[in-house]
């Protein structure tokens, strides 16, 4: 599904829009390039070494859910393990802005 073809995310579904976008590029707050695959419950880049969980995607998720006086402005206010590759992912669903 190409990042223009949004549908309504919930946290139910997240994992699996997530995983329908593997191999597309995506863009850090810095402006840099990756793509990601998944494998089970992990999502892998090249530029990381250690894989991001979809737990810290659904908590990550959670947090932007919950964030009433919006204080999550950018991958650091995310405060989670692999922050800027979730908030890449997250911008380009329109999770955030």
């Amino acid at each position: 599904m190409p990042v223009s073809e949004k549908k309504t995310i919930t946290k139910d579904n997240l994992w699996e829009v997530i995983s329908s976008l593997q191999g597309e590029e995506f863009y850090t707050a810095k402006k840099l390039p990756f793509t990601y695959s998944i494998k089970g419950g992990e999502f892998f880049t090249e530029r990381k070494k250690k894989s991001i969980t979809r737990a810290t995607f659904e908590q990550a998720y959670q947090k932007i859910q919950e964030d009433r006086e919006h204080k999550i402005v950018g991958p650091k206010t995310l405060n989670c393990f692999g922050a800027p590759y979730v908030w890449a992912v997250f911008k380009a669903l329109g999770i955030v802005s």
